[in-house]
């Protein structure tokens, strides 16, 4: 897999750079490179993804997080105990978002909701929010209020705890869908818990990353449409 990622990001990088691609024999570049041969052109706001578009968000959070991290580090103003705080909370506080979006948008407002239901119904398929899109909606939902409320580097803390864990639940989402996992294993139960979620007329299970806030809201038990 970590060369099959590693595959993907030279694709990305190669198809906004221009560069020619150099061949290479591994099996997973070669898979890879299948996929790519479609062509490299990105559509941001289409609802199942092209490739390069989908595995985008693998490659450039990682950077963005690394960056942001590092200007914090360097350049930020402040107890760094009091960024750090803020930057936990923010990761924390995800799975709550996570949960709530999940629960109450992309099940019960339109036209997310029909969205939705189309990857209940074709899991396998690449359909997600491009990177372009989701950091946007960061900035301005998450870092640019709260600069205004107390200052940047509060505001790019907060942002970068809540980025991180929208990153892992891209990893996990992804994971409980395209990877496998060893029986008893952290991982394993979140692709138990996320199939439960995902059985036809099931309702609740809307924890990706995290069943908590299922189990605190009574969503962790199993109800169907009849």
């Amino acid at each position: 897999m970590n060369c099959l990622y590693w595959s993907c990001a030279r694709q990305i990088l190669i198809g906004v750079s221009g560069l020619s691609a150099v061949p290479l024999k591994s099996r997973a570049v070669q898979d890879c490179d299948a996929i790519f041969d479609t062509g490299f052109a990105m559509t941001l706001f289409k609802l199942e993804q092209h490739p390069a578009v989908y595995f985008a968000d693998f490659v450039l959070y990682p950077i963005a997080i690394a960056a942001g991290l590092g200007a914090l580090l360097l350049r930020a103003n402040g107890p760094i105990w009091v960024l750090a705080s803020v930057a936990i909370l923010g990761f924390l506080g995800w799975s709550l978002v996570e949960y709530i979006l999940h629960r109450f948008v992309l099940h019960g407002v339109q036209p997310f909701k029909r969205w939705h239901a189309e990857h209940h119904q074709r899991p396998f398929a690449l359909i997600g929010t491009s990177t372009v899109v989701s950091m946007a909606l960061f900035v301005l939902l998450v870092f640019w209020p709260l600069a205004l409320l107390s200052n940047r580097w509060i505001a790019l803390a907060a942002t970068l705890g809540i980025t991180s864990g929208y990153l892992l639940y891209l990893v996990v989402h992804h994971a409980t869908h395209h990877w496998k996992a060893r029986s008893g294993s952290w991982m394993h139960d979140r692709k138990r818990d996320h199939a439960l979620h995902h059985r036809p007329g099931a309702h609740g299970w809307y924890g990706v990353t995290t069943t908590f806030w299922d189990r605190v809201f009574h969503t962790d038990g199993m109800t169907h449409d009849h």
